[in-house]
């Protein structure tokens, strides 16, 4: 029996029987990707990219990000200094002042004043 009959009598399209995968096996890149990761340790995987597009490889960023992540070499996130420095500011706070005598006023209650807003507190 020809193909075509086949394809027709099990109503299978012949372009699916003759279909064949353009895809390549990622195990070369994924071992170009780990010795370039290796050489370079603090490289991410955009740099990785420019490296393997300027040694002749043809790929997309996405996949060498995606092998970058199966491979686990995903760089810790750093911490911004900012951060630091705001968590530094919160403990330097000044401390809040009391009324000593009765021409000072003291800070206004922040909490008992939302609490006195009716129109803050209602739930739509």
């Amino acid at each position: 029996m020809t193909i075509r009959r086949a394809c027709t009598a099990s109503q299978f399209n012949r372009s699916t029987y003759h279909y064949q995968s353009r895809r390549t096996d990622p195990a070369f890149l994924k071992k170009r990707i780990k010795e370039i990761c290796e050489t370079h340790a603090r490289y991410g995987y955009r740099r990785v990219y420019h490296i393997l597009r300027r040694d002749g490889w043809h790929v997309n960023m996405k996949k060498v990000y995606r092998l970058y992540r199966e491979l686990d070499l995903q760089l810790r996130n750093k911490t911004p200094k900012r951060r630091v420095k705001a968590m530094l500011r919160e403990d330097r706070a000044p401390p809040i002042m009391l009324a000593n005598s009765a021409g000072e006023t003291s800070p206004p209650d922040l909490v008992k004043a939302e609490n006195s807003r009716p129109e803050w507190s209602k739930v739509g």
